[in-house]
């Protein structure tokens, strides 16, 4: 999936959510697609978050842009943020600046991996906004809260090793390195048993929040799905007849 507005650094106006929205439906409804991979056109940003002269031009013209926590289910939001049932895994290919929404579509990502020069940022507070698209609340959960919260009222931006340092990152390559990373990645995953994928993204996204006795306490569908499988006796079956597993998802 491709943010494809480098002219201007992938902006997200009106058009780009909405049709972003339809490419996430399609991909989870595709049953052959185990893994996408985001990034954005061009080698100067990954997406530098809402297209701030369409929410001007906007507001000139009497619409409601205010911003807060969410959608609300209005359109012009990076929606993927909030879709928090979304259960296939998503690699995050980050050339050049990641700021605002953009570094939020980053840190909604399963698996990140940085071009050495990318920067990542939450500058809302500097526009009279707040990063209301998930930044304030996933940043503190993903990162120290002291550091995170230092970014979040400075607007300070970190570079791709500063974000591998604190987690935020899984892999930081040079840019020749870049497409062979996210490959990999992207092959790895969708060569592992695909019920077995989609059962471990959903328990850890369920249970992130929760007591370990809660969690151990609470049904997970995929996993149901996943026992119940022929795939769950196809792993130890190939691994016992010395032979690659041959993965139905059913």
């Amino acid at each position: 999936m491709t943010l494809n507005r480098p002219e201007v650094l992938n902006a997200l106006d009106l058009r780009a959510h909405a049709e972003l929205t339809e490419v996430w439906d399609d991909f989870e409804a595709d049953g052959d697609l185990r893994v996408a991979v985001l990034t954005g056109a061009g080698k100067r940003a990954f997406c530098v978050g809402q297209d701030l002269k369409e929410l001007a031009e906007r507001r000139r013209a009497g619409h409601d842009v205010r911003s807060t926590i969410g959608s609300l289910g209005r359109p012009g939001w990076p929606r993927f943020t909030e879709r928090f049932d979304f259960v296939k895994p998503v690699v995050a290919k980050v050339r050049g600046h990641a700021i605002g929404g953009g570094f939020e579509l980053a840190l909604a990502c399963d698996v990140v991996v940085a071009e050495v020069r990318a920067s990542f940022a939450l500058p809302e507070v500097r526009l009279g906004l707040i990063a209301g698209a998930g930044g304030a609340i996933r940043l503190p959960k993903q990162i120290p809260y002291r550091i995170a919260i230092g970014h979040l009222l400075t607007g300070r931006a970190m570079s791709a090793a500063r974000a591998y340092e604190l987690g935020l990152v899984n892999e930081v390559v040079s840019e020749p390195e870049l497409d062979a990373s996210v490959d990999a990645w992207a092959d790895e995953i969708a060569a592992a048993a695909p019920l077995s994928v989609l059962a471990t993204k959903e328990v850890v996204s369920k249970s992130h929040h929760l007591a370990v006795d809660e969690a151990f306490m609470t049904r997970y569908h995929w996993e149901e799905r996943r026992m119940c499988s022929a795939d769950a006796a196809e792993g130890a079956a190939a691994f016992a007849e010395n032979r690659p597993p041959h993965w139905r998802g059913c």
